[in-house]
């Protein structure tokens, strides 16, 4: 019967339909199995069809919405609804039901019905004398292989009803069917590893190299909330074993939480298998927090090899990727503020499209973060490209440097990614030419030094920014130094401390909103999904969230410095650089 989804699409009468869906022209316990490919093999292709609408040929899927719209598969992926955890969403008043394997293969409950445990005869003989609204029946019967495949077909459930028109009737062949169906089967069926029946355990990776009071103000605040969660303020774990019927899926959801640290020693290349053995020591369920003064793209591709969520580490270098999906940061790091500056520059009203721009900087992760971010943004606006100036190691910017640059480049913008140390000698220009229109530097690279820039530039000196400014978010830092006042926990440094505050406040509403699904790919979900934040975060104006977006903070200040020895920040852009 090859080809026999199309051929039934087409040209069998809806009668017939229903002697299909109930078993009498296919046999309802049939097994779709692509039997000519390796488990893993139909698993890497199923997810292929899944996520980006991909045939096992490598043509795209084909499909058709609202009755009669045909649509390629790559436009509506499974994964664009139901997510990548096959677990379902909510958008507005649109509910996507879940299509992961333990779902599908028991019956849909109605909302607000109570279906007995299996093999509790005891309860399942008090339900009669519930209520009505918990004696429901069920909305579908479980689906088997034959009738998922149906189902996807034609757009009619076991139960026999119509699918929401809005999801596609897919037209594929018997053996592709047979691919997408035991993908389905397999999603979301075993629980994510470092989860038991009491616990959920996390680690936090430090790495060599960080000051002993960044490492203690993020573990002290991180361990607080642990301890938040595990003291039993609303008493879950009796809650668990005897609260009321109709809320035991919340309340058996309840797990203590468990904090390993991870400190990786010696050299960058040795950490790779450090990671593996403290994972394959004791697994965790997610990596919280973690700091490094260097790149993180040791920790980024182990979270992505192990597909294990890492929330919201502390680092200048996080990796830029557009796929990558494990790893959610607080931001672009310092990458962000050369996209700023790109962003910034192409609409100001006085750097006319043909202006000399000239980047002085000196060779380090910092100016490779800063110059990537800025050249990736420059050329999408198609503008010509800037003159880098690289100092060699070791060597000062004198006078004459400065004076050489003035007189050979003109530059009509001149950015200075530089330290404050590097400014020392740039006032030999000071009266003799006539200065840029703009001046850019980097809070970063100036280590937020801001006197360091000399009060003759600032008239013209604009520094990108990455977080909130002075007076903006007072309410906010009073209300983490109160938090950390009540658990006994030393203020040391703020900022540090309250990013950790923010990460503990979103994690304990995801766990929350998983229940008891304790898969990694639905708990990255449940971040992806949550309402765009300008409560709880005390260091940036505003945090925004989205399906696979893996960087919250999307803006970045440009602001401009008053004169004298304590100079105050003036702003001169929106957050958002567009």
């Amino acid at each position: 019967m090859t080809g026999q989804g199309p051929f039934i699409l087409k040209y069998l009468p809806a009668i017939l339909w229903l002697l299909l869906l109930t078993g009498t022209a296919l046999c309802a316990d049939d097994a779709l199995s692509p039997e000519d490919l390796t488990k893993d093999e139909a698993m890497r292709l199923g997810e292929r069809m899944y996520r980006d609408g991909i045939l096992p040929s490598g043509e795209p899927m084909e499909a058709v919405v609202m009755g009669d719209i045909p649509v390629d598969g790559r436009m509506f992926t499974c994964d664009d609804c139901h997510q990548r955890s096959g677990l379902g969403s909510e958008e507005g008043t649109v509910i996507t039901w879940p299509t992961n394997g333990r779902e599908l293969k028991k019956p849909r409950r109605r909302t607000g019905a109570w279906r007995p445990p299996e093999g509790d005869t005891a309860k399942q003989n008090a339900r009669k004398n519930l209520p009505p609204y918990y004696r429901v029946e069920d909305a579908r019967p479980a689906y088997t292989d034959k009738s998922l495949a149906m189902a996807l077909w034609t757009g009619v459930d076991p139960a026999g009803r119509k699918i929401d028109p809005i999801m596609p009737r897919y037209n594929l062949e018997d053996r592709d069917m047979a691919v997408l169906v035991h993908y389905l089967n397999n999603l979301s069926v075993d629980m994510a590893p470092g989860v038991d029946e009491t616990t959920i355990r996390f680690a936090t990776v430090i790495t060599d190299g960080v000051a002993e009071e960044d490492r203690q103000s993020m573990l002290s605040t991180l361990q607080a909330h642990i301890d938040t969660h595990n003291s039993q303020n609303r008493h879950q774990e009796r809650r668990a074993t005897s609260g009321p019927f109709f809320k035991t899926e919340m309340h058996q959801a309840y797990r203590r939480w468990h904090l390993d640290v991870w400190e990786l020693k010696g050299p960058e290349d040795t950490w790779p298998g450090q990671l593996k053995n403290f994972y394959q020591d004791q697994p965790v369920f997610a990596l919280l927090g973690g700091i490094a003064p260097g790149s993180w793209r040791v920790i980024h591709e182990f979270s992505e090899q192990n597909k294990i969520p890492t929330i919201f580490p502390l680092t200048n270098f996080p990796i830029i990727s557009e796929t990558d999906w494990y790893t959610l940061y607080f931001s672009k790091g310092i990458y962000q503020e050369g996209e700023t500056a790109a962003r910034y520059l192409h609409a100001a009203e006085n750097i006319a499209p043909e202006s000399n721009i000239v980047i002085v900087f000196r060779e380090g992760l910092e100016s490779n973060a800063l110059i990537r971010g800025f050249s990736e943004s420059w050329r999408k606006y198609e503008r010509p490209e800037p003159e880098y100036l690289k100092l060699l190691p070791g060597a000062e910017p004198t006078p004459e440097f400065w004076k050489e640059t003035m007189k050979s480049s003109l530059p009509t913008v001149l950015i200075l990614w530089l330290g404050g140390d590097d400014l020392a000698n740039i006032e030999s220009i000071a009266g003799d030419w006539e200065l840029p229109r703009q001046i850019i530097f980097s809070s970063e690279l100036l280590d937020y030094s801001f006197e360091a820039v000399p009060d003759f530039l600032r008239d013209n000196a604009y520094v990108t920014y990455p977080y909130s400014l002075t007076g903006e978010n007072e309410t906010r830092r009073l209300m983490v130094k109160r938090w950390l006042e009540v658990r006994k926990v030393p203020v040391t440094d703020l900022q540090v401390q309250s990013k950790m505050y923010f990460l503990g406040w979103m994690l304990t509403g995801a766990v929350k909103h998983i229940r008891s699904e304790f898969f990694r790919e639905y708990f990255l979900e449940k971040f992806d999904m949550m309402n765009d934040q300008d409560y709880a975060i005390a260091v940036y104006p505003r945090l925004t969230f989205g399906p696979g977006q893996r960087y919250a903070s999307k803006g970045c200040y440009v602001v401009q410095l008053t004169k004298g020895p304590d100079p105050e920040l003036v702003k001169r852009s929106d957050w958002v650089i567009h």
